[in-house]
């Protein structure tokens, strides 16, 4: 039988193993989710129709045609680009909850005029200013470090990274679904039209309607964010009103809680964060360049160094990563942070991407083998060269399954992504920093996406012209890259503070 006072002693531990737990934030959850999507569909919406739109505007050369897509769409990027940080500075400054709504309304109103356009400059200029509005998304990641702690951001963090996947797999379904509208409905009466004055409307601007309804998910999120979304900033709350996971992460005295935000060249001195930053922009040359590397690869004929599948298996397998992508965050990713440090995951996945780049190269030499060894030429592809289906079941059964450990493994790299934002939270110099910190990386990051696919597609040429490592230069150019981001990470390893208790 057990005495009084170790009763009274298991009670208490057993009492605060319960309070240790902060109970999620659900409709906060609920609500940054929700507005954070609004961006990844106003970015890709366009992209099913940007080329017929720009035709339609009177450019007819098909290689101009391409200059000038790649313009309009490289412009939310680049302005992005140049905002993001600015954009955070001033999050710390007048708190997250205003900066969110303009930023979100900002989105709404460009996306929607974008369709209205009668010339490319105007395209451009209004898919600067949606980048412009676009880059306070940054201010979403702050919020979601600032209403958690490491009691429940293994939960919440998972379930808020897989928004941008899903809006960027809604953008293109309402692009490439919406646009022309007319076309699909010409030999309708005008009776029969729900409204012929839309009907003519429509006509005149056919590539509206996809802005207009990706236009209202926004303004959905900017109402949301008014009625549902509090300030999550300590400088711009309360003491009364601070959730418990805020009120946990604070520091009751900390002088530089209300002092003005740093300046970039202040949180790169610091360097944990000057790792995260650096470390930040290889994790997402990493995810951006697979992706542009994957497709060509697997669209050169194999006697070129590729696979030769049809456009149709690339999109399935596309789709398939998306699957395991949000897979991996709604199960993987809680029961790995409930069991290991956040820079222990984020370490492994950057070490995974190395592997990534070499494993599609051994594809192409079991496809060369296969081709070698067949001894007639029964397939009846259309495309000249060999085709995966006219190889022996054997070398089918090997690519397949290299293929899908390629992706599966490109997806576990990607867990770093959530990984990368517990880091930045749980390493900022003080909470008041957060925001300014984060925009810091996400303007590395975004910085990278500009630069990745063109340096991507351009590796891949220079290796097939050239023919530099069998064609396959482009692959160990991606894993060394790779391994100098996983360098990083272990810097961030070992000084990066405590994730678990």
């Amino acid at each position: 039988m057990s005495s009084p006072i170790l009763e009274a002693q298991k009670d208490l531990l057993d009492l605060k193993l319960r309070r240790e737990v902060t109970p999620l934030p659900q409709a906060q959850l609920i609500t940054l989710c929700l507005v954070r999507i609004v961006v990844p569909i106003s970015f890709t919406q366009i992209f099913p129709y940007i080329n017929e739109f720009i035709e339609s505007l009177g450019v007819s050369d098909s290689s101009q045609i391409g200059f000038y897509s790649g313009l309009v769409e490289s412009s939310f990027a680049i302005s992005q680009l140049l905002f993001i940080y600015h954009w955070a500075r001033l999050s710390d400054k007048f708190g997250r909850r205003p900066i969110i709504i303009i930023g979100t309304f900002g989105v709404a109103v460009m996306t929607v005029v974008f369709g209205l356009a009668n010339s490319i400059p105007e395209l451009i200029v209004y898919r600067c200013l949606a980048g412009f509005f676009g880059a306070t998304a940054s201010v979403i990641h702050t919020v979601l470090g600032e209403i958690t702690d490491s009691t429940n951001q293994a939960a919440a963090f998972p379930i808020y990274g897989i928004t941008g996947p899903v809006g960027s797999i809604i953008g293109p379904l309402l692009g490439g679904s919406l646009s022309n509208p007319t076309r699909r409905f010409e030999n309708v009466n005008h009776a029969q039209r729900l409204s012929a004055r839309f009907f003519t409307f429509l006509h005149r601007h056919p590539y509206f309607l996809p802005g207009l309804i990706s236009g209202i998910i926004s303004f959905m999120g900017v109402v949301l964010a008014y009625c549902c979304l509090e300030e999550s900033s300590s400088t711009k709350r309360s003491p009364t009103n601070q959730s418990g996971a805020q009120a946990n992460n604070e520091s009751e005295d900390d002088p530089a809680s209300f002092s003005k935000p740093p300046s970039a060249q202040t949180l790169l001195s610091i360097p944990i964060i000057r790792a995260l930053s650096l470390s930040g922009f290889a994790l997402e040359m990493n995810g951006t360049s697979f992706v542009v590397l994957f497709v060509l690869f697997c669209y050169t004929p194999i006697e070129q160094g590729g696979l030769a599948f049809p456009p149709s298996v690339i999109g399935y397998a596309l789709a398939f990563t998306g699957v395991v992508a949000g897979l991996t965050q709604l199960f993987l990713m809680p029961a790995f942070l409930r069991r290991f440090e956040a820079a222990k995951i984020y370490l492994v996945c950057m070490a995974v991407w190395p592997l990534v780049f070499l494993i599609l190269p051994c594809l192409n030499i079991i496809a060369m083998r296969g081709l070698n060894a067949m001894d007639e030429f029964d397939g009846d592809g259309g495309h000249e060269g060999y085709e995966l289906g006219q190889l022996g079941t054997e070398t089918k059964a090997m690519l397949w399954v290299g293929f899908f450990v390629a992706l599966t493994l490109s997806r576990i790299g990607g867990i770093a992504y959530p990984a990368s934002m517990i880091l930045i939270k749980n390493n900022v110099p003080c909470p008041s920093y957060l925001g300014s910190t984060n925009g810091l990386v996400q303007w590395f990051m975004c910085l990278s996406r500009c630069v990745s696919a063109a340096f991507a597609s351009s590796a891949f040429a220079f290796s097939a012209k050239y023919n530099i490592l069998g064609g396959h230069f482009w692959a160990v150019l991606h894993a060394l890259i790779a391994v100098l981001g996983w360098w990083l990470a272990r810097s961030i390893s070992l000084n990066s503070k405590s994730t678990l208790r």
